[in-house]
């Protein structure tokens, strides 16, 4: 009887220990400490979200030495922090989660990815309940798809290129995302036997632009020239990417292809104008189209019409001269029949002609936001299946106007007037004012020569540009380094960079009875950053007659 009561105690404490180690190990479940992430399911492209973490102790024994951990989802652009991985200390959480204890953190961010994209944010809290050495750990995510990639990215490429032509299409883009998409980037797969010529703007390798930041409302364009080889009816793969590049990796946000079909060519058409294939144009110019066309097929092509289309705002299309063409105004096209053009009539194989005409660009036409910036020149033919697009582009305009002043109100000119032979000699106000019309032009700087009978006072205006202004005294040449001009500064209403320096004539004998020059011919140089080309200005001397002062009656500008 004893030893069944002692085995009975035995077996009760057995049972409680067991008892106890299962509870202690078990209690603590994730009942015990609710945790949770709240936040959107869906969300825009870069669109701002806000997580909210929320726990609470719903046990009866306090947690200790909390540590929180919040994960953003992978690629995201966080707005609150710094890094994608945040861990809140247990001094941070208060040292002890207490029963009945609530508390919360909010996390911002930006998601980065393409539509469709799920992005998961996770969080997880560890922490010591009291009078136990095990920790436990809580963990739980959230998924929020990206709905809408509010970003334009598409190809500007024909479905149909003849093999062993030149081959020029576009990769268009525009943002319409509420936030700036940081180190854009746009990647292009050629199809097999696609040989790459050029591009604009240039190529990373001939596969990749750097875009930089895009903000909203902002756009551009890839011009890609190239090659396209294959047999006829062949179907050619072009893909594109465009994504942002972040820390060493590529988020893709787009993706698009488009298939061309090879052609096979019976005609090749060209152009130059003004004898250049690549000839970059000036606002003023006289332009001589001439179009060569050949047969490069196997058949003669009978009764062909040649159709030129022509764009650009800077075209005076007043002044077309098309002799064996006719000029359509409602299209700005000029046709070419067969019936005025022998060659057009029949063209056997391997046989070239040729047609042409002249038309005029327009000294000024308007700029605004949306055209005459950076202006282009653009025509393109049609010639049985053939089209070919051929672009030029034109430099800005420079502007510089030289004046002289004896009556001014900057210098107050003083001395003989009209200047005398052994007189007091006679000083003039000159004054510089530059404009620039269509592109950004760098390293701008306005020239011209002193003669030798003039010399410079040292009176500059404003005083700020005299830092600008050098004269070497043994070519006696004045040069003002005006630096950078923007496209339209000076013009349509904008202020125009200008300087005014005061010269002194000292007159001699063999200059009796004339209007001699004071200051040479003035000449303004910049480096049009559109077009790559050095352009001038230029405005004629200054003479003693000085036209623009009024308060200069004959009897002032001949020396005595």
């Amino acid at each position: 009887m004893k030893k069944r009561i002692i085995f009975i105690v035995i077996l009760a404490v057995a049972v409680g220990l067991a008892g106890f180690y299962y509870y202690q190990k078990n209690i603590y479940s994730k009942e015990t400490l609710r945790l949770e992430i709240l936040g959107p399911n869906e969300a825009d492209l870069l669109q701002e979200i806000e997580y909210v973490v929320r726990f609470k102790n719903n046990g009866d024994t306090s947690l200790e030495q909390p540590e929180l951990v919040f994960e953003y989802p992978e690629y995201s652009v966080p707005t609150t922090d710094k890094t994608l991985l945040i861990k809140k200390s247990s001094e941070e959480l208060g040292g002890v989660i207490y029963p009945g204890e609530e508390k919360s953190f909010r996390f911002k961010a930006r998601l980065l990815g393409k539509e469709g994209d799920a992005k998961e944010a996770k969080v997880s809290l560890s922490y010591q309940p009291k009078n136990i050495k095990a920790r436990y750990k809580s963990e739980t995510t959230i998924t929020t798809v990206i709905k809408k990639v509010s970003l334009t990215f598409d190809f500007d490429l024909p479905t149909k290129a003849d093999a062993g032509r030149d081959l020029i299409f576009r990769l268009n883009y525009f943002s319409n995302v509420d936030y700036p998409i940081p180190n854009l980037k746009v990647t292009v797969n050629y199809p097999s036997n696609f040989e790459f010529i050029e591009s604009s703007p240039k190529a990373l390798e001939k596969t990749e632009w750097d875009i930089g930041l895009l903000n909203k409302a902002s756009g551009g364009r890839i011009e890609i020239k190239g090659r396209l080889k294959g047999e006829v009816g062949e179907e050619k793969i072009f893909q594109a990417k465009i994504g942002s590049w972040q820390n060493g990796e590529f988020i893709l946000l787009k993706e698009i292809n488009r298939g061309v079909t090879i052609n096979n060519p019976s005609t090749y058409v060209s152009q130059q104008i003004n004898g250049s294939p690549k000839y970059v144009a000036n606002p003023g110019d006289l332009l001589h189209y001439q179009i060569f066309f050949k047969n490069v097929g196997y058949e003669q092509l009978t009764n062909l019409f040649l159709i030129a289309k022509l764009e650009g705002e800077s075209f005076d299309f007043s002044t077309i001269q098309s002799p064996m063409g006719e000029f359509r105004q409602g299209d700005n096209s000029i046709v070419f029949n067969w019936d005025q053009n022998p060659s057009l009539q029949f063209l056997s194989p391997d046989q070239q002609g040729e047609v042409d005409f002249w038309i005029k660009l327009k000294n000024e036409w308007p700029i605004s936001d949306a055209s005459g910036k950076n202006p282009l020149i653009k025509n393109t033919l049609y010639l049985s299946q053939s089209k070919e697009e051929f672009i030029n582009k034109v430099n800005s305009r420079l502007v510089i106007s030289q004046k002289g002043y004896f009556n001014d109100e900057i210098f107050g000119n003083t001395g003989s007037l009209p200047p005398k032979v052994g007189g007091e000699p006679t000083t003039y106000t000159i004054v510089w004012q530059v404009k620039n019309y269509y592109n950004n032009v760098n390293n701008v700087k306005v020239k011209a020569v002193l003669p030798a009978y003039c010399a410079l006072t040292g009176l500059i205006f404003p005083e700020e540009q005299s830092s600008k202004f050098t004269f070497d005294s043994q070519s006696r040449e004045i040069v003002w380094s005006v630096g950078d001009l923007k496209a339209s500064q000076g013009v349509f209403g904008t202020a125009a960079p200008n300087i005014s320096f005061q010269i002194k004539f000292t007159p001699t004998g063999s200059q009796i009875g004339q209007m001699p020059e004071i200051i040479g011919q003035a000449k303004m140089t910049g480096e049009d950053q559109w077009t790559g080309e050095t352009i001038e200005g230029t405005s004629s001397g200054v003479t003693t007659d000085l036209p623009e002062d009024k308060l200069i009656t004959d009897d002032k500008k001949t020396v005595m």
